[in-house]
């Protein structure tokens, strides 16, 4: 049998501005990228926004795969083998001139961008038959007029998804039938202080189990959350259904055991990553900076708050208006200020006491912008609305947190308002599934609406 062909992958602008580093990871393929594409990022490397960040990163990275080529084996392709960095990729990189395409070449006319890109693939299409032609693009309305014009292969970039569905996404818990001791066969148990672990056979468990996943029983007589894991075994912290019902942070208790488990995860201090994904009003935001502030103010455990979020409009600037950065986050921040209303409601002096708190837990507003290059230690990161934001984004704002910080990252993947993002390709979700077995890291989807009625029946029925 002969061997199938390499495939031609062309990458639209949106894909290197979402990975500058994309064209590494096609294996034994090859990848064009159009000239159109490198006038785009030009075009955008100089704006002041935050994707001008990404663009002269795969600037950079292009110029290094193809520096030492002369210009015809640029045309034809060049090895990506040779690049430096760490890959597998074995194809050609090569840099297709869309601009010199006459007339009679062309099947989509305009000067518009997409449609040169679209020209390129329906070109070399034709040119390089029978060799697959893929454009790889995420801009929906892009792939729809490629098909129209006759591509016969367009895709979006899904190498950064690591789930097909978004239903297996991981929620951090497993919710067992019946009563969980029924199932036990058999179980050593080991008293540490307050603290009891079990140790109970792998089989009692129906699906794949993490480090920190929490376990309770349809019944609530146990629940309890993994601390080691291997074939034939599976050790059990016993947290106790009504101890963790019970817990408080600044005056708030779990309205249900969805809660409970994310109460839990936010006040361990062993957990350095907590991620908390759920519906709109399910008490993300509520309970993060509850716990904030137990772990601050209260116990002294960390120095300050930080507080950040990512919108388009943050991303791109946060204004040369006067005001210093809290005052000019502090209107995207509403949710926090919301919360924290919420939280002091009873006091005499509401006003007063907001002021005093923000003083005395050292509670600062910050710019995703002005989180790069900075080291965070001894803080509580509180990353809102993340469900916005890449994986390298989210990345570079993991790699911030120094010794002794606590980050918490919350999000609705129902509510992406990026352009180039969805729930299988946001990065939360990217995220979830790459820190779920780590031993430093908890997952917990907040399942159910308690913030009122009518937003629970919105949230179900629209």
């Amino acid at each position: 049998m002969t061997e199938p062909l390499a495939k031609i992958y062309i990458l639209d602008t949106n894909i290197l501005l979402h990975e500058p580093f994309a064209f590494l990871n096609f294996q034994e393929h090859d990848v064009y990228i159009p000239m159109t594409v490198l006038e785009e990022l030009d075009d955008i490397k100089d704006r002041k926004k935050d994707v001008s960040r990404d663009a002269r990163i795969a600037i950079r990275a292009l110029e290094e795969a193809l520096q030492d080529a002369p210009p015809e084996d640029i045309i034809q392709g060049v090895s990506i083998a040779k690049y430096s960095a760490d890959h597998s990729s074995t194809g050609n990189l090569a840099i297709f001139p869309d601009h010199l395409l006459n007339k009679e070449l062309v099947t989509l006319p305009g000067p518009e961008n997409d449609n040169q890109i679209i020209n390129a693939a329906l070109h070399l299409q034709k040119e390089k038959a029978p060799r697959q032609v893929v454009l790889v693009t995420k801009d929906i309305n892009m792939r729809l007029k490629a098909k129209g014009a006759g591509l016969e292969r367009v895709e979006d970039y899904r190498t950064d998804q690591l789930i097909s569905d978004i239903k297996y996404l991981s929620t951090g818990y497993v919710e067992v039938e019946g009563e969980f001791w029924e199932n036990v066969n058999k179980c050593d148990s080991e008293v540490n202080g307050r603290e009891t672990v079990h140790t109970v056979e792998r089989n009692v468990l129906p699906q794949t189990v993490f480090i920190n996943q929490y376990i309770y029983d349809q019944n609530h007589h146990f629940a309890g959350k993994v601390i080691e894991h291997n074939d034939k075994t599976v050790k059990l912290k016993d947290l106790g259904y009504e101890r963790m019902m019970g817990r408080t942070a600044w005056g708030i208790s779990p309205k249900n055991f969805h809660q409970a488990m994310a109460l839990d995860a936010l006040l361990d201090t062993n957990i350095d990553l907590a991620l908390l994904t759920g519906p709109a009003g399910s008490g993300k935001t509520l309970l993060a900076l509850a716990a904030a502030l137990e772990m601050v103010v209260e116990k002294g455990i960390y120095e300050k708050i930080i507080v950040t979020r990512n919108t388009p409009e943050i991303a791109e600037s946060i204004g040369f208006l006067p005001g210093t950065e809290e005052e000019k986050m502090a209107p995207w921040l509403g949710a926090i200020s919301d919360s924290l209303d919420f939280l002091h409601r009873h006091d005499e002096c509401r006003d007063s006491s907001m002021r005093y708190i923000m003083e005395k837990a050292n509670i600062q507003f910050k710019s995703v912008n002005f989180m790069r290059g900075r080291s965070i230690q001894k803080s509580v990161v509180i990353l809102d609305e993340c469900q916005n934001m890449t994986s390298s984004q989210l990345k570079t704002i993991i790699t911030r947190a120094g010794e002794g910080t606590k980050l918490i990252c919350c999000g609705n993947l129902a509510q992406i308002d990026s352009n180039y993002l969805s729930p299988l390709t946001s990065g939360l979700t990217y995220i979830v599934e790459r820190f779920k077995d780590f031993e430093g890291s908890s997952t917990v989807h907040i399942a159910g609406v308690m913030r009122s009625r009518l937003a629970s029946f919105a949230e179900e029925n629209l």
